[in-house]
């Protein structure tokens, strides 16, 4: 009898133990799944905008089932929203070493970035759709754009703060427009011409 109490004792613990074991890789599952989702729809968002990209396809491009969304999202604004939070640049670490706004803005303006668009700037490939977005969003996308701006006061011209805030608020809403027309045009030499005058007339020290 007892030989028989401590086989049942042991099956016991060896299935509590298989159901952890189970539930432990279902939740890594489901927050791999969850990262598939966000970069692919980010991707196909800078690619196609917001309204031409249905959650069937974003699903799709993550490997994963239609029917897969609804445990992940409620809807698809609320993925736009995560996605774009996602997507955008951390706010920077003081920790360490800032990347000088010259070479940010070498790279910002570059035909590399301008063809590049599934992992581009947001701004410059979403801007006008996400001014029409959700509250969520459009404060997302705030806070980078204060992050930015930030970040290029440092190193704009101006001998005060004020100076150089306004002037790097200009730089940055020149290279945003800037690549934008970059991708608008059909005329390469016009489109190199843009980003590179763009960046000639920035007021970054």
């Amino acid at each position: 009898m007892s030989i028989m109490i401590i086989f049942m004792i042991s099956v016991l613990y060896k299935v509590k133990a298989f159901g952890a074991a189970h539930v432990k890789v279902s939740r890594e599952q489901v927050a791999e799944h969850r990262i598939r989702i966000l970069a692919a729809a980010a991707r196909l968002f800078r690619q196609r905008g917001f309204d031409d990209v249905t959650v069937a396809e974003v699903m799709k491009d993550a490997g994963l089932t239609h029917g897969a969304f609804y445990g992940h999202f409620p809807s698809k604004e609320a993925l736009i929203a995560e996605a774009v939070g996602q997507a955008l640049p951390p706010a920077p670490d003081q920790a360490k070493p800032r990347r000088a706004a010259a070479e940010f803005a070498d790279g910002y303006l570059s035909i590399r970035h301008r063809d590049n668009r599934p992992t581009s700037c947001l701004f410059s490939s979403l801007g006008t759709e996400a001014a029409r977005g959700s509250a969520d969003l459009r404060h997302r996308m705030t806070e980078a754009v204060s992050s930015r701006i930030n970040h290029l006061s440092v190193e704009a011209e101006g001998d005060r703060p004020k100076e150089k805030r306004r002037a790097a608020i200009a730089a940055w809403s020149a290279m945003v427009g800037a690549m934008v027309l970059a991708r608008l045009v059909d005329d390469e030499t016009l489109s190199k011409e843009i980003l590179s005058a763009t960046r000639a007339s920035l007021p970054l020290v």
